[in-house]
């Protein structure tokens, strides 16, 4: 068996089994008091209900691990390295940037596509892969974002979204070593989302994750340096700043998701319900 097939064969295994132990996040992850006396829920205000808004926003049993961890990627590896060669990627002109950024996303696409056609967001799913056949043709590559000229709206899913739709907790928040921040459920979301993207078919995940991640957040990092260093000089906890901001984004993100597939779901209900009812008021022949 050549190198190259054990390894794919590992990260398969690694996935599966990552992802049939998200099954018990849902149930591990909620922290109810004994003898708690609380009322149900009713219908409205259970209908955009996620399982992170059941669990604590701020699960963080691992902030001694965690903090360490954070303070190794900010002081050390965004001190000395992302932060200066951010600051010389700042000098190139701004349209060049966002071009390059246009080019990430396009390239991602296969990603965002596989996700919403799993969360039901079909009409998300189809303006997702109009959108990559105009950036890619007529965008040069996806450098040039036609797209959103036209008035296509840019969507966004990934696994973790995906899992968090179908009602998988959070898990506890997870800081490692130059990875973005993350929970259970979002690292193996991320771990999935590896598998889906196309640089991975020619080189290891990880690589592809890498490196493609080291230039976009450069990219990024190099688009908001003010918007940064701001956040640093006025956050007295930096560290549960980004881990609640992170947190109440990834919420607010998957509310949004199950929000635009209720809608979805709904307008094909109405649409067959309308199908079928004007089927059945047709008259018969046998009725003429």
């Amino acid at each position: 068996m050549s190198h190259t097939h054990y390894r794919s064969d590992l990260w398969r295994a690694v996935v599966i089994v990552t992802i049939a132990s998200v099954t018990f996040l849902g149930c591990s992850v909620q922290r109810k008091g004994p003898g708690s006396d609380v009322a149900s829920p009713t219908a409205a205000e259970t209908e955009f209900r996620t399982a992170d808004s059941t669990n604590g926003i701020d699960y963080d049993p691992w902030e001694r691990f965690n903090e360490k961890t954070f303070w190794f990627n900010y002081d050390v590896l965004d001190h000395y390295a992302l932060k200066p060669v951010a600051t010389v990627w700042a000098k190139i002109p701004q349209s060049m940037r966002q071009g390059l950024a246009n080019a990430f996303r396009n390239l991602a696409m296969p990603d965002r596509l596989v996700n919403e056609v799993f969360q039901a967001r079909f009409e998300d799913a189809s303006s997702e892969v109009g959108q990559f056949l105009l950036n890619t043709t007529v965008g040069v590559a996806g450098f040039v974002d036609v797209a959103t000229r036209v008035g296509l709206q840019r969507t966004d899913a990934d696994a973790g979204q995906t899992l968090g739709v179908y009602g998988a907790g959070p898990g506890p928040y997870l800081v490692v070593p130059l990875l973005p921040p993350l929970t259970v459920r979002d690292g193996i979301g991320y771990a999935v989302d590896s598998l889906l993207d196309p640089l991975s078919w020619f080189v290891t995940p990880f690589l592809a994750d890498f490196g493609r991640g080291a230039a976009r957040d450069i990219n990024e990092r190099a688009a908001n340096l003010k918007l940064y260093q701001d956040v640093e000089d006025t956050s007295l906890d930096l560290y549960a700043a980004v881990r609640n901001g992170y947190l109440q984004r990834r919420k607010k993100s998957i509310e949004d998701a199950i929000r635009e597939r209720g809608k979805e779901l709904r307008s094909e209900e109405l649409f067959f319900a309308q199908l079928f009812g004007d089927f059945g008021e047709r008259p018969m022949l046998g009725d003429l």
